[in-house]
């Protein structure tokens, strides 16, 4: 299934779950445009609110119960974690809900009202080799709102231990650092996986898919053309992937169009599959 995403005729913020994504969303998209060409079946816009406020956007399947994507916009950070913050979930996934925004799990709850749809705790308490791994991290966010709206199973993925404590969560940090040191205006960030290879079951149900492959990609076009070399030539856009496995899940550090052609390969995607527009080149003429 490919998307034609339409012009939004209303700028009032309203549902979040949304069939296209709306003005405010699409800020955290790079030239308002989410990627395209993509070719999986039963997905939703998320646009990711938290406390009245948008914060980033994901694309959400409701049969594999994992986010095909989280897209952000990188906030300046030095990295340091939330403490305290409650898993939320989507209500509007399953229901006409009243709220237009990402609610706690609530103490005691009728699990069909929602687990249909989406991803609940109870789906990773034994998946004892997997991890609750977010797309749009916190690590990438400053604002304390900004870090918590990320803690919602809507931005999660099963990645193995070592994936997700050590090799993905270490390259954060490197995009974190460079991001910081050398990105002088907005970055757009675009983090998914690639096709499933098993299911988490829980009650001999299949509940949630475990991604093959982890990918993400950045585009800063205003940036410090003085960079050291070795930082500068992977700007004003560059990539990364890796293996969710325990073993051989080194992340390879790749050029945008590169990782295009890999996910060509690996993804539900056809010919005009793009993450952002133009590769994010600056258009001819543009200099900072």
């Amino acid at each position: 299934m490919g998307f034609l995403l339409g012009a939004v005729t209303s700028p009032v913020v309203r549902g979040r779950v949304e069939e296209e994504l709306s003005p405010e969303c699409r800020e955290f998209l790079y030239m308002g445009t989410p990627p395209t060409g993509l070719e999986v079946q039963s997905v939703k816009y998320i646009c990711q609110v938290y406390k009245s406020k948008p914060r980033y956007v994901t694309l959400y399947s409701v049969v594999d119960h994992i986010p095909i994507y989280s897209a952000y916009t990188f906030k300046r950070t030095d990295g340091e974690l939330c403490v305290d913050v409650p898993w939320m979930y989507e209500p509007q996934l399953s229901t006409s809900s009243e709220t237009n925004e990402m609610q706690p799990f609530p103490t005691s709850y009728k699990h069909l009202s929602f687990e249909d749809a989406q991803a609940v705790l109870e789906d990773y308490t034994n998946a004892i080799h997997y991890q609750r791994g977010t797309l749009n991290p916190e690590e990438h966010q400053n604002d304390l709102d900004d870090k918590a709206s990320t803690y919602t199973l809507t931005n999660v993925v099963p990645m193995v231990p070592d994936v997700n404590n050590r090799v993905w969560h270490e390259q954060e940090q490197v995009v974190r650092q460079r991001l910081n040191n050398y990105c002088l205006g907005k970055a757009y960030i675009v983090t998914g996986v690639t096709t499933m290879g098993r299911m988490i079951r829980r009650e001999n149900m299949d509940r949630i898919a475990v991604p093959t492959y982890l990918w993400s990609a950045y585009c800063c076009t205003e940036y410090d053309h003085n960079a050291p070399f070795d930082e500068r030539y992977k700007l004003p856009s560059f990539a990364h992937y890796g293996l969710n496995q325990e073993e051989n899940n080194e992340v390879v550090e790749i050029t945008v169009p590169n990782l295009k052609d890999f996910l060509k390969r690996t993804l539900f995607v056809n010919q005009n599959f793009q993450i952002f527009v133009g590769d994010c080149m600056p258009s001819s003429g543009q200099t900072y």
